[in-house]
């Protein structure tokens, strides 16, 4: 269970005596209080097993103590694998980094489905067997493109996408479809080295570290709350292959991070900030 609400005395006491009262044992607790907005974060995970209560009813039992604070809160089940979409251009690396991690069980996702503006990564899709979906995009296309895409996620019941550098800005219709449930990934270099070459920009200039940001998309451009950021050195001694190297090893473990943590419910948007339960 994610909650938030204004900090008030009292709030774990009473979501800890609720699920005791309820056998409900408790395996992981986190909280944070933002002392500059007065704001209550909290993450509670409990066991199931044992439980008073059932699935079906314990969200209307826990109306009333939600009420009493105040609260926003949502309620989620870890054996319900949340269904996720790629989508990608051209780029591979945390295309293939994504499949990877998926197959091995890292990511605990069903993928169901691939959006490409491309055809260039379908042999990819074909070899870990899942349906990829050409959508060419043009300017006089976008929309209705778009409209279809959103039609095919919610034909497959996708509340996730993740954008595996998937080239193409998102329409304010199709971010307001899944608020906080678009994923992104790009250099950290940004506004610094805008564009298509930014770590050619960053050798020119000599910058000493490299980094990437994964975070939710919002209609602000690479602006929205950030979820995970890595950051690693070079030096002179690097080219700009060196660069682009270093740069996409980041964005493939930043990127799987920050798809990680979404997946295991540990991030809780306020504002354009994110609190991150790591």
């Amino acid at each position: 269970m994610l909650t938030s609400c204004s900090d008030q005395p009292g709030i774990v006491a009473a979501v800890s005596a609720f699920l005791f009262e309820n056998r409900g044992n408790i395996v992981d607790i986190d909280q944070h209080v933002d002392q500059d907005v007065g704001v209550f974060f909290m993450r509670v995970e409990w066991e199931i097993e044992g439980f008073a209560l059932k699935r079906e009813t314990l969200a209307a039992s826990l109306e009333p103590l939600m009420e009493r604070f105040s609260m926003k809160w949502s309620l989620h089940f870890s054996d319900i694998v949340p269904r996720a979409a790629l989508f990608v251009t051209k780029e591979n690396h945390c295309f293939y980094d994504l499949l990877s991690r998926h197959e091995s069980g890292e990511l605990a996702m069903d993928i169901p489905l691939i959006v490409s503006n491309r055809e260039d990564l379908r042999a990819v899709a074909d070899r870990f067997d899942i349906p990829f979906h050409y959508f060419p995009i043009s300017p006089e296309t976008k929309s209705s493109q778009e409209e279809a895409e959103i039609a095919l996620l919610r034909e497959h019941r996708v509340e996730l996408l993740v954008l595996a550098r998937y080239m193409q800005i998102l329409s304010a219709r199709m971010i307001a479809a899944f608020p906080h449930r678009i994923i992104n990934i790009h250099h950290s270099f940004l506004p610094a080295f805008p564009g298509a070459r930014p770590y050619h920009s960053a050798h020119r200039r000599g910058v000493k570290l490299v980094g990437a940001t994964s975070h939710y998309v919002t209609e602000d451009l690479d602006e929205g709350p950030i979820i995970a950021q890595g950051v690693t050195a070079v030096s002179h001694r690097d080219a700009v292959p060196d660069f682009i190297r270093k740069g996409r090893a980041l964005e493939q473990s930043v990127l799987s991070r920050a798809v990680w943590l979404h997946l295991n419910r540990r991030t809780l948007v306020h504002a354009n900030r994110t609190i991150v339960f790591g």
